[in-house]
């Protein structure tokens, strides 16, 4: 069952040097305990998007200029503030990749999750710090009762994203935003991590978005991926169709770039060769072509929209017949990492 549908969301930041077009004019959906990857450089869009939909950005200098955010029915983009509360506090629950930007210093850990848990479940004192327990306990923190009266500072790295995973499931959202949450950590606390919201999403059939940059988690936790780029989504689909066939040249550079060891030690690594567009100017045509190796002169010219390369499988590429004809092993771009 579609849990969200975002339909052509824009969004604009408003500076002194110009309009900066973040979010051009995107549109997926998500089911009901699914996980969708969202990657991409940095800088493409894929947190403003998400921090778009529940009315987290700064307005001004950022402004939603188009689109729809469903959410079990309603449009959450234009909810009153008092409803959009709690469905942001309540239903859609955030982690973001540094907790200790997110955690109130000066605040034990019993505190800031009690509230919560407060406010969006309408428990009494008691009861919440019950359900603070069950859920620190539920996360994989030791002793959980005797830390309540700890503050952040207390706990590590990996501690902390697990008191901030505790206070995001706490009132039992339906939907997991999750923002590069393994970023700041070792190898070691990721992986550890990334298995823990894997067994809380399947525990609580919670549908989850993962943004990164890391295609390796992004292979191990979702079921799709959207390929940001510019502002816009260039290709989306299936996890395993799209690692196992890219069909956009940015994808293919993307996947060419991540260490592989199946396909042996003496295996170049490429990446995708020059630097990303200007927002506030972005070229005519594909926002990629300055970049890609397969443009045309119908590139230059005219932007793709998405298109099925395969079931469930799109990408927006004006040259898909030729990439997949062409690329044999080589991805795209010329430099050895």
């Amino acid at each position: 069952m579609t849990l969200l549908q975002v339909q052509d969301l824009e969004v604009r930041f408003y500076t002194k040097d110009g309009e900066v077009q973040a979010v051009n004019g995107i549109s997926y959906s998500l089911d009901e305990g699914e996980t969708l990857g969202i990657v991409g450089e940095s800088g493409c869009g894929k947190s403003v998007s998400t921090m778009a939909m529940v009315r987290l950005l700064p307005e001004p200098p950022a402004k939603i200029t188009g689109g729809h955010v469903i959410f079990e029915g309603k449009d959450i983009l234009y909810l009153k503030p008092s409803e959009r509360h709690q469905v942001r506090g309540g239903k859609i629950a955030l982690i973001f990749q540094d907790p200790m930007t997110s955690l109130n210093p000066v605040m034990t850990i019993g505190d800031q999750i009690g509230e919560a848990v407060q406010v969006n479940l309408g428990l009494n004192k008691e009861q919440a710090r019950q359900r603070v327990i069950e859920v620190l306990t539920q996360v994989g923190i030791p002793k959980a009762e005797e830390r309540l009266g700890d503050y952040p500072h207390q706990f590590s790295g990996g501690m902390r994203q697990r008191v901030m995973i505790a206070m995001a499931i706490s009132c039992r959202p339906k939907l997991l935003i999750a923002d590069e949450p393994t970023t700041s950590l070792d190898v070691t606390i990721q992986a550890q991590i990334v298995e823990l919201v894997r067994r809380l999403q399947r525990e609580l059939n919670m549908a989850v978005i993962w943004i990164t940059h890391d295609l390796g988690v992004v292979a191990r936790i979702a079921q799709r991926i959207n390929v940001m780029y510019a502002g816009y989504i260039i290709e989306t689909g299936p996890i395993k169709r799209i690692f196992k066939r890219p069909s956009h040249p940015y994808t293919v550079g993307l996947l060419g770039s991540v260490p592989r060891m199946d396909l042996g030690t003496d295996r170049e690594l490429y990446y995708v060769e020059g630097a990303p567009p200007d927002m506030i100017r972005l070229p005519e045509g594909c926002p990629f072509h300055p970049r890609c190796q397969y443009r045309t002169e119908r590139c230059l010219q005219e932007r793709p929209v998405l298109a099925e390369v395969e079931p469930e499988h799109q990408s927006a590429c004006w040259n898909v017949e030729a990439l997949l004809a062409g690329r044999a092993d080589q991805p795209t771009g010329k430099g050895r990492a």
